[in-house]
């Protein structure tokens, strides 16, 4: 018997179908944030690896910040993110909020990765 899938569950699958559907071969930038870090991720789901990843535990980022769980972590990382996509040739990506809105870390992380260079 199949199990039922929660809300966040429904609601991350339904951001994930529309985002295939409107990425036109275009690599994800997906975010991740739990309630102490957060993490991103280029991925290329055709070829199904990571191009790039960042994330407020890599040990540079420990030293610069307070904590990992605040705006200012989350810019830092979208910095980061853009720099290393760019590094691999990556330009243009399509955004995965991965459920979460698009409000406080996760827009803060979008905004710096544009001003980084990134394209979405």
């Amino acid at each position: 018997m199949a199990e039922k899938l929660g809300a966040g569950d429904r609601r991350r699958a339904r951001i994930r179908r529309a985002i295939r559907k409107a990425a036109n071969g275009r690599p994800r930038l997906s975010v991740f944030r739990s309630s102490k870090q957060i993490y991103a991720q280029v991925i290329d789901d055709e070829r199904g690896i990571t191009i790039a990843a960042a994330s407020s535990l890599e040990k540079d980022m420990r030293g610069k910040l307070k904590t990992g769980a605040n705006v200012d972590a989350a810019k830092e990382v979208g910095r980061m993110i853009a720099e290393r996509a760019g590094a691999a040739g990556v330009k243009q990506v399509v955004f995965d909020r991965g459920g979460y809105l698009y409000h406080g870390r996760v827009k803060a992380l979008a905004d710096a990765a544009r001003e980084g260079g990134l394209d979405f």
